[in-house]
């Protein structure tokens, strides 16, 4: 990847434009002309990147299109503590191992297996030789309450659990007649397993006694749960194909960018490999590109530096709170340039101006790209991408291959053009199935036509890049008026004396909805309520003014990164 450096003019220049973007509530044109990707008629805007044609044959599986592929790459992953590492052809023979392992307990197509893992060489393993025997995998956070686990389980009758050795007693009582499997925390796939080293037993099976069943690619892979930061968990059914179709968005993206091979990049895996964003690029996208990655089991500060620096890290996929940490980081390791560092991708949330001014400041010398998808369209969406003559560091970048995309006005249903805000609707070969065992959520997300209705706010500027400027149903509305929290949130964060910061609305007599703030101050900071809401009312309209601050020692996030806006609401309500 090139180098960018962008001077502060054009910095300042582009967030002008992007606060003109989130201002505005109403249809406005930048040019009288429609650009080729955009279609007046239908409001259908197109990528402007080539088309990807998917495979055609009904019977393909996502770990044999994954086997497929044909690159160089020597070292799939590495355990960042230890330094254990595994070769491609090593990781893909315990793929094939795996499968056949859980073949002879008994594991059918169509069975489901529960993982509730961190980040390990050991997930991708269990995954991917679940999938190739037609197999359903449900990841799940491992920190998840007994409570969370039994909501999510309750319909998916699980034959087989992986998790970590501490939760496997009280998971046997969650989980009934289910068989849970204990991962250690170590990595080492050299060893002969012992008579009482349940899953190295079955990881060591012949990996020739793997059966090949027929899986179709419109079968069901996996189903993972929806963050739950606006209404009810849900569970998101993916298939076969739809993993295809996310493989080739993340692979045309990742290859198009370089002039060197791509068995060249190291990528940090710290996002967690139970969400999508982490599940699309460590557990399979990058398989297809021969890329090493490097997998923290838990973020660490200290280790983060370390493994940036001791293994060359040259990508590091990351969400706001953590590219917060990496950047104090640097500041504070004079010594350290993270010369390694090519580009960081920040997705899960949107980044606020000062971070990203921050994040170029201190490090001039990489590139830094958000990114724009769901669970529901197996994290299909954008990507961002910069060049010498555009570099749009704030938006979610252009639509993937094969994607389409509406911007919808959420009163009127009317389409809009470029330059307009309105809810996003998607239209890619990664649209889920469907949600599971709820048909009426399903047909309120998914139209008859196949588009997924996102309920984010966007727009698209006059050269097709995405801007995300909030969620439809976290809009706060005061007197008639609509407030983003995240503009609330980008000025609050742009406080000295802020570490964090998250807006969301309370119920009001007089004005429907207020802002409430909820923030984090640094370390040794006095700062006042009082004081805080002075400092935003000088920054915003009178109507978007913040109306209580509540100080927090942390805002509660999804693993993700996500702001959890219900927990906010429900503080709200024991405190007001």
């Amino acid at each position: 990847m090139a180098t960018f450096l962008k001077t502060h003019v054009n910095f300042q220049e582009e967030q002008q434009i992007t606060a003109e973007i989130q201002e505005t509530t109403q249809i406005h044109h930048l040019s009288s002309r429609h650009p080729p990707w955009y279609s007046p008629e239908t409001g259908i805007y197109k990528s402007k990147h080539p088309s990807i044609e998917l495979p055609s044959e009904p019977f393909l599986d996502v770990v044999s299109f994954i086997l497929s592929q044909k690159h160089n790459g020597i070292t799939a992953f590495i355990d960042s503590s230890s330094g254990f590492s595994v070769s491609y052809s090593q990781f893909f023979s315990l793929v094939k191992s795996m499968a056949s392992g859980l073949h002879q307990l008994g594991v059918k197509q169509g069975d489901v297996i529960f993982i509730l893992l961190p980040n390990s060489i050991y997930f991708p393993v269990i995954f991917l030789g679940a999938l190739s025997l037609g197999a359903i995998v449900t990841p799940m956070n491992p920190l998840s309450s007994l409570l969370e686990i039994k909501k999510q389980v309750v319909d998916l009758n699980p034959r087989f659990a992986f998790s970590v050795p501490n939760k496997v007693d009280e998971l046997r009582i969650a989980l009934g007649g289910c068989s849970i499997v204990g991962v250690p925390d170590y990595v080492n796939f050299d060893r002969i397993p012992s008579e009482s080293d349940y899953l190295h037993k079955i990881i060591f099976s012949d990996p020739l006694m793997a059966p090949r069943p027929k899986i179709k690619q419109h079968d069901t892979a996996a189903i993972l749960y929806s963050s739950g930061t606006t209404g009810s968990v849900k569970g998101v059914v993916l298939t076969h194909r739809n993993f295809m179709a996310m493989m080739e968005h993340f692979v045309r993206f990742e290859s198009s960018q370089y002039d060197y091979p791509s068995t060249s990049n190291i990528y940090l895996a710290t996002v967690p490999m139970f969400h999508i964003y982490g599940l699309s690029q460590f557990v399979m996208g990058l398989l297809s590109l021969g890329t090493t990655v490097v997998v923290m089991k838990k973020f660490d500060a200290d280790e983060m530096v370390r493994a940036i620096d001791g293994y060359g890290v040259t990508h590091f996929p990351t969400v706001p709170p953590l590219l917060m940490t990496l950047i104090r980081k640097v500041k504070s390791s004079p010594g350290n340039s993270f010369g390694s560092l090519k580009q960081v991708s920040c997705g899960a949330a949107s980044l606020s101006s000062k971070l990203i001014e921050d994040f170029i400041h201190t490090l001039p010398h990489v590139d830094l790209i958000q990114g724009y998808g769901l669970t529901e369209s197996t994290a299909v969406g954008t990507r961002g991408y910069n060049t010498f003559k555009v570099r749009k560091y704030s938006s979610a970048g252009l639509l993937a291959p094969n994607a389409r995309a509406k911007v919808v006005d959420w009163v009127s249903g009317s389409c809009l053009p470029p330059g307009s805000v309105g809810e996003l609707w998607l239209h890619t070969p990664g649209v889920m199935k469907e949600y599971l065992n709820n048909v009426a959520a399903t047909m309120a997300t998914i139209d008859e036509d196949g588009w997924l209705h996102t309920g984010d706010i966007v727009c698209f500027d006059q050269e097709g890049y995405l801007y995300v400027l909030d969620r439809l149903k976290e809009f706060i509305k005061y007197k008639g008026f609509q407030i983003a929290p995240a503009d609330l949130e980008s000025v609050l964060l742009s406080h000295p004396e802020v570490l964090d910061a998250a807006v969301t609305a309370a119920k009001d007599e007089e004005a429907g909805e207020i802002p409430i703030a909820f923030v984090v101050r640094k370390d040794g900071s006095s700062l006042s309520d009082t004081a805080l809401m002075d400092y935003v009312a000088k920054q915003v309209t009178p109507y978007k003014k913040v109306r209580k601050v509540f100080f927090r020692t942390s805002i509660p996030r999804s693993a993700a990164g996500k702001i959890l806006r219900r927990e906010l609401r429900a503080l709200i309500n024991s405190k007001l």
